[in-house]
C-alpha cells in the first residue's frame, strides 16, 4: 500500500509542477491509493454517540486532510508521503470531532444518572452492583447501560490524547500509521482497563475530581463548590492530573 501510494503521489507531483492537464486524473489516483491509510486511521477512532459521527464522515474528513498534505508535499525532502500526510489526516479527524459534541448534554446527563445510580446501589448492597441491577434500577436494558458506561470511559480516555493546552478537552484516539491492525473491541477493553488502573493509583482527591468531571458530568464550578475551592484551582488540579496520566499512558503505549 505504502509503495503504491508513494508512486502515485510522485507521479502527481510531476504533473502538478508541470501544470499539465492530467493533474486531476493523478490526484484521483492518489486518493484511491491513500484510501486504505485514511480508512485505517479513521477506524481506530472510538466514535462518540452522535448522529454526525459515522466512519464515512470520518473518512471524508481524513481524505480532505490527505489532499491538503498532497498540495504541499515535496518528495525531494525525502519524507515518505504516508508519514508526511499522517499529521494532516490526524488533524482533520480531530477538527471534525471538535465540531460535534463528544457527548450531547442529554447524554452527559444520562451518564451522570447511571454513575449516581451505581454508587447508590453499591452503598445499599455493600458490594459492586452487577450491570443488570443498575440497568434495572435505571429502567433500561443492560445493553443500553453498557453503552452509557462506554460513553463515560470514552470521555475520559479520549482526553488522554490531548497534549495541547491545559484545558482538558476530549480528542480522538488515533494509532500510529505503523501500528499493526488489531481488533477494535479488544483494544478498547485493554485501554479502558489500563486507564482504570491509572486512575486507581491517584490520590483520593484527584480520583474524585476526575470521576466528577468525566463520569458524572459536573462542571468545574460545581466541583469547585463541592471542594470549597475556586474553579481555577480545580482546573489546575485536573490539568496536572491529566498531564501525569498522559505521560503514564504514553509510556504504556510505547512499551506495548
Amino acid at each position: 500500500m505504502t509503495s503504491s501510494l508513494q508512486d502515485a503521489v510522485e507521479r502527481y507531483v510531476v504533473e502538478r509542477d508541470a501544470e499539465t492537464s492530467h493533474v486531476d486524473e493523478h490526484a484521483r489516483a492518489v486518493a484511491v491509493a491513500a484510501l486504505p491509510l485514511v480508512r485505517s486511521l479513521a477506524r481506530r477512532i472510538t466514535l462518540p454517540d452522535h448522529p454526525l459521527a459515522t466512519y464515512r464522515d470520518l473518512e471524508n474528513a481524513g481524505m480532505l486532510g490527505m489532499l491538503q498534505a498532497l498540495g504541499s508535499y515535496d518528495p525531494d525532502r525525502g519524507t515518505p508521503f504516508a508519514s508526511f500526510a499522517f499529521g494532516r489526516i490526524r488533524g482533520a479527524l480531530v477538527d471534525f470531532l471538535r465540531t460535534i459534541d463528544c457527548l450531547s448534554r442529554d447524554r452527559r446527563r444520562r451518564v451522570a444518572e447511571a454513575s449516581r445510580t451505581a454508587e447508590v446501589l453499591s452503598q445499599e448492597l455493600g458490594t459492586e452492583p452487577r450491570a443488570a441491577q443498575v440497568a434495572g434500577r435505571l429502567g433500561v436494558s443492560v445493553r443500553s447501560y453498557n453503552r452509557l458506561l462506554g460513553d463515560a470511559q470514552q470521555r475520559f480516555a479520549l482526553s488522554l490524547y490531548d497534549g495541547g493546552d491545559d484545558r482538558p478537552t476530549p480528542l480522538d484516539v488515533v494509532a500510529s500509521p505503523d501500528a499493526e491492525p488489531a481488533d477494535a473491541s479488544a483494544e478498547a477493553a485493554s485501554t479502558n482497563g489500563f486507564v482504570g488502573a491509572l486512575v486507581g493509583r491517584l490520590p483520593e482527591r484527584e480520583q474524585r475530581i476526575v470521576h466528577l468531571y468525566f463520569f458524572e458530568g459536573l462542571t468545574l464550578r460545581e466541583i469547585a463548590g463541592e471542594f470549597h475551592l475556586t474553579e481555577a484551582r480545580i482546573s489546575q488540579v485536573l490539568s496536572k492530573t491529566l498531564r501525569t496520566l498522559r505521560g503514564q499512558f504514553e509510556t504504556h503505549r510505547v512499551a506495548a
